[in-house]
C-alpha cells in the first residue's frame, strides 16, 4: 500500500533501502566503513577531508552505503560523533546511503539518537542506516566518562529495553499512558500528524551491530538486518550468521534476513606494497590491544619495528583475516569469503597510514569488479 503522496509505504522503503543492488561482477552490494583514521604526521581535520573523497568515489563508483563507527579516546580515529561526520558527508554527496556502523546505544540517552538521526533523515530523506551496538566502542574508564555511570555490565544488558525505546521514539507511538506518550521526536513522525503537518514517516534503517551471538540472535528476533564485525572477530563470522539466519522472524522491515559483514580489505598494484600498507594498521591495533592506542604510523615505521614473538604472532594473525594484495587477489578473497559466508553485502574497510593509497585501494577493487564510474 502507498501512502497519500502515492509514494512507498515505509515498510516498502526500508526493504528497498536494506537491500541493495550487486553491481559489475560483484557478488553482492560492495560498502564501505571508514574511521576517519588518523595517521602520524596528519591532522583530524585532514583525516576527515579523506574521509569526504572516499564517500564521495564510493558513491560515484557504486557502493551501496557508506558507514562511519563510534570510537572515543583512541587519537587514530576522528569518527567519535557519527551523527556530526554524517551530516557532513550528506552535504557532499548525493546518493549513496549513509550510515553508522555504529552508534553505541548504552553511551546515548535513546531520545537524543532519534534526534539526532531523524535530523539527518531530513537533511537526507531516505539515504539514512541507523547502526546500533551494545559494546562502549572503548575502554572501561572512558565508558564510564560517557555515560556518567560506572555500571558498563547493566547497561548493556539493558540494550534490549534501550532499543525499544529508541524504535518507539523513532516511529513515535509509545502507547496512551506510558509516560514517554507525550514526549516526540523532533524531527520525527509528529510532524506530519499535527494540524498542517505534511512530513512523511520515512525514518533512519535500524540496523543491530555485532561481534557475537548477542545481537545476531535479537536481529534475527526483531526482523531486522544484521551486520557482524567479521573484520575483528573473524572466528565468531559463520556461527553468529548461522544463529542469525536460524533465530529470524519476518517483521515489517524484513521478510527474510539480511546479513551484511565488516571485512579489512586493501588492494595495491603489487602484494608487496599492499602487505607494505596494511602493516601499519595491523602495529596500530597491536598498540591498541597493549593498552597504548596512537596514530596509525607511517610504513616506514611499521617495517622498522622490532616485533617480539607474541606481537609477531598477534600482527601475523590480524593480517591473516585482511584480504590483500592485487586487485585480482583481492577480489577472489573476497569472493571466496561471500560464498563461505553467505553474506547478502560486505562492507569495506582499511586503517592504513597513507589517504591515497586507501583512495586508490577502493578503486581498484571498484576496478576489478567491473563497477561504474570509474
Amino acid at each position: 500500500m502507498n501512502d497519500e503522496e502515492g509514494g512507498p509505504t515505509v515498510a516498502e522503503a526500508q526493504d528497498d533501502t536494506i537491500r541493495g543492488t550487486a553491481l559489475g561482477s560483484a557478488p553482492v552490494p560492495l560498502s564501505v566503513l571508514d574511521l576517519a583514521t588518523v595517521g602520524s604526521g596528519r591532522t583530524a581535520r585532514q583525516a576527515l577531508g579523506t574521509t569526504v573523497e572516499l564517500a564521495r568515489l564510493a558513491e560515484r563508483r557504486g557502493y551501496h552505503r557508506f558507514w562511519v563507527a563510534e570510537h572515543h579516546s583512541m587519537p587514530g580515529i576522528a569518527s567519535s560523533s557519527p551523527a556530526v561526520v554524517l551530516a557532513h558527508l550528506a552535504a557532499h554527496t548525493e546518493r549513496i546511503r549513509l550510515g553508522s556502523g555504529g552508534v553505541m546505544l548504552p553511551n546515548h540517552a535513546p531520545l537524543v539518537i532519534a534526534e539526532q538521526f531523524g535530523t539527518l533523515e531530513a537533511l537526507a530523506p531516505r539515504r539514512v542506516d541507523l547502526g546500533l551496538g551494545r559494546a562502549p566502542g572503548t575502554d572501561g574508564a572512558t565508558a564510564a566518562a560517557l555515560r556518567r555511570s560506572d555500571r558498563l555490565h547493566e547497561g548493556a544488558d539493558e540494550f534490549p529495553q534501550q532499543l525499544a525505546e529508541l524504535t518507539r521514539f523513532l516511529d513515535d507511538d509509545f502507547p496512551d499512558g506510558h509516560p514517554y506518550a507525550r514526549i516526540h521526536a523532533v524531527p520525527g513522525p509528529v510532524q506530519g500528524r499535527v494540524p498542517g503537518g505534511v512530513q512523511r514517516a520515512d525514518r533512519p534503517s535500524v540496523w543491530l551491530l555485532g561481534s557475537s551471538g548477542f545481537s545476531a540472535r535479537l536481529a534475527g528476533a526483531l526482523g531486522l538486518p544484521f551486520s557482524f564485525a567479521h573484520h575483528f572477530s573473524a572466528a565468531n563470522t559463520v556461527p553468529a550468521l548461522q544463529l542469525y539466519r536460524d533465530s529470524f522472524r519476518p517483521s515489517e522491515v524484513l521478510d527474510r534476513p539480511y546479513a551484511k559483514i565488516g571485512v579489512q580489505a586493501f588492494a595495491a598494484d603489487d602484494a608487496k606494497e599492499a602487505r607494505r600498507q596494511v602493516l601499519t594498521g595491523a602495529l596500530a591495533m597491536l598498540r591498541l590491544r597493549r593498552g597504548r592506542p596512537g596514530l596509525v604510523p607511517t610504513p616506514e615505521e611499521a617495517e622498522a619495528y622490532e616485533y617480539g614473538p607474541a606481537e609477531r604472532d598477534f600482527v601475523d594473525d590480524w593480517l591473516g583475516n585482511v584480504v590483500h594484495g592485487t586487485p585480482d587477489e583481492v577480489r577472489d578473497g573476497l569472493d571466496a569469503l561471500v560464498k563461505r559466508t553467505g553474506a547478502d553485502e560486505l562492507m569495506i574497510t582499511s586503517n592504513a597510514h597513507d589517504p591515497g593509497a586507501r583512495l586508490r585501494s577502493y578503486g581498484l577493487i571498484a576496478d576489478a569488479y567491473g563497477l561504474p564510474g570509474a
